[in-house]
């Protein structure tokens, strides 16, 4: 089989030609359709990602694919399932094995590219808005890096439970992707003042913010009282250094998110997500943007899409229609 391999943290990945992987206990093999690029996945080929394993591995952090093999203890699960999985590796080849529990079956409604770039994105966005800040009809939402992979789904969801929401992301282009997902107000960062521009709307309850940086600080100091900071990732590469005695003055929490970390300490809560996720997806209610969905051969320009902040929403490698 071919698939997308990183032998080394010093060179790039490149196709490679592998063994037909056997799953293990515990473990269903997948016929794979599509894998969802993450920004994570540009982390992985660095080795910067808090979840990196050692090289050699295959990149792709979540998949949909049809089960065509089952390991030893399975149970639930039959050869000819559809389902999507987050494996946290092994998404970008035309087979993999992948832990069974993690398997979530996909209704009819919803294709292989859909389901590819379902979980991480709006799973994320989903557990910060809800289960940690609390979101609640008629507060302010501010999202930074409103067209990214995450961005996007946060607006998304943040207008479905009720909230103003204010997209903050560089250009028309990318402004219009978070107008078409519903946002109330527009902020582009290569040109405005995000704190003025937020203060002048009664400021923020609540902040979403896959950027850090520069925008983290505007955002920060743009929060009204006992506004909630969700920390989702540093795509600018700046770790924002926080004063807490700004958090004590003005009643703030910041709080971070890690979606993948719910599987090792509260996967129910991930579950039940998920569950609704998918309910609101049946309804009609939220679908996902993919702005590039390219075949496994170009997967490294999609990686790229990725890094020089080409693409919006979610970028789909599409491997095989099993």
């Amino acid at each position: 089989m071919r698939a997308l391999l990183l032998s080394s943290f010093d060179a790039p990945p490149a196709l490679a030609d592998r063994p037909e992987p056997v799953p293990a206990p515990g473990e269903i093999r997948l016929r794979i359709a599509a894998c969802g690029l993450n920004f994570a996945d540009l982390l992985m080929a660095k080795g910067t990602y808090q979840d990196t394993p050692e090289p050699p591995f295959v990149l792709g952090l979540e998949v949909s694919g049809r089960i065509d093999a089952v390991g030893p203890g399975v149970t639930g699960l039959s050869v000819g399932d559809r389902v999507a999985v987050y494996g946290g590796q092994g998404g970008l080849a035309e087979m993999g094995c992948f832990p069974a529990d993690r398997a979530v079956r996909l209704p009819e409604t919803m294709g292989w590219q859909d389901a590819a770039a379902f979980q991480i994105a709006y799973g994320t966005s989903h557990l910060a808005l809800d289960h940690r800040a609390r979101l609640a009809p008629g507060e302010t939402l501010l999202v930074l890096g409103a067209a990214g992979g995450v961005g996007l789904t946060a607006v998304e969801i943040g207008k479905l439970m009720g909230a103003r929401v204010v997209a903050c992301a560089r250009g028309a282009d990318k402004l219009a992707a978070a107008q078409a997902a519903g946002a109330d107000h527009l902020i582009d960062a290569s040109t405005q003042d995000i704190r003025a521009e937020v203060k002048a709307l009664g400021g923020a309850d609540v902040v979403y913010d896959p950027v850090g940086g520069a925008q983290f600080t505007a955002a920060f100091r743009a929060c009204r009282p006992e506004g909630r900071i969700l920390t989702i990732g540093f795509a600018s590469g700046e770790v924002p250094q926080i004063k807490a005695n700004h958090l004590l003055v003005k009643n703030l929490t910041v709080m971070g998110l890690y979606w993948g970390g719910y599987l090792g300490f509260r996967p129910e809560v991930l579950t039940g997500s998920l569950s609704q996720l998918m309910a609101w997806h049946a309804q009609g209610r939220i679908r996902p943007h993919i702005s590039h969905d390219l075949p496994l051969d170009r997967a490294l320009e999609g990686m790229a899409l990725l890094k020089d902040r080409k693409s919006t929403g979610k970028v789909v490698i599409t491997i095989a229609d099993p």
